[in-house]
């Protein structure tokens, strides 16, 4: 049983915070909480499901290591964003890795709870289509700027959709950002270098402040003006 201090938490996820009380009570009495070290997986790519997860407190970065080693990151996963219900949706082996880029605390919702409540309540899969929809969403306006959009404004985008938790939450409390530049370039498929110099014109310009894995927000109507400025 979850205490009000995580359920505190768990309010500020539009997902969760729009759940039946049913769906909401069953996340109360069968979440549990999951204390992972830093570099430490949550599952790996290939893995068969075994639950859907949140992030608490920490870092989640979500992603494929290919047989060289080199890695692609899609998403730093924080507080309070929901993940793994990819498998749940498809029956498929999870489609990447979930690893702790920092001491973390997750809950997990284990794959037979999970199961028998859809079972009983089918009528949940809606809502969690709904969370599986709302990645989609984001996944197609990022393959539509990386088409249409210079990479000042895919920059832009992708700091917006850091600071909404990739749409998870429902007040944006917290302007910093904690990501590396390297990071933030491997998501954006570019050079750190091209991320440093758009990293420093936005600062030039006001928007933001840049610390050591760092980005602090200053002006955030300014930069959801650049995001969404048309060519």
């Amino acid at each position: 049983m979850l205490k009000e201090a995580e359920l505190h938490i768990l309010k500020n996820n539009i997902w969760y915070s729009q759940l039946p009380i049913l769906f909401q009570d069953f996340i109360s009495q069968y979440a549990t909480q999951v204390h992972i070290e830093r570099d430490q997986a949550v599952f790996h790519h290939g893995d068969a499901f075994d639950g859907i997860y949140a992030v608490l407190h920490g870092k989640i970065r979500l992603g494929y290591i290919d047989i060289e080693g080199n890695e692609s990151i899609a998403a730093i996963a924080e507080p309070i964003m929901w993940f793994g219900e990819i498998s749940l949706i498809d029956q498929q082996p999870r489609s990447h890795h979930a690893i702790a880029v920092e001491k973390s605390t997750i809950l997990k919702i284990s794959n037979t709870a999970i199961e028998d409540l859809l079972h009983t309540h089918p009528k949940f899969w809606f809502h969690i289509a709904q969370l599986s929809s709302q990645k989609l969403r984001l996944a197609f306006l990022e393959l539509i700027a990386i088409q249409s959009q210079n990479i000042s404004q895919r920059l832009a985008q992708r700091l917006l959709f850091i600071l909404n938790g990739y749409g998870n939450h429902v007040h944006i409390e917290n302007h910093m950002i904690h990501l590396s530049q390297e990071q933030l370039a491997q998501m954006l498929m570019c050079s750190r270098q091209t991320i440093n110099q758009e990293l420093h014109q936005l600062e030039q310009q006001g928007i933001l402040k840049i610390s050591f894995k760092k980005i602090e927000i200053l002006n955030l109507p300014r930069l959801h003006t650049l995001a969404h400025a048309t060519m």
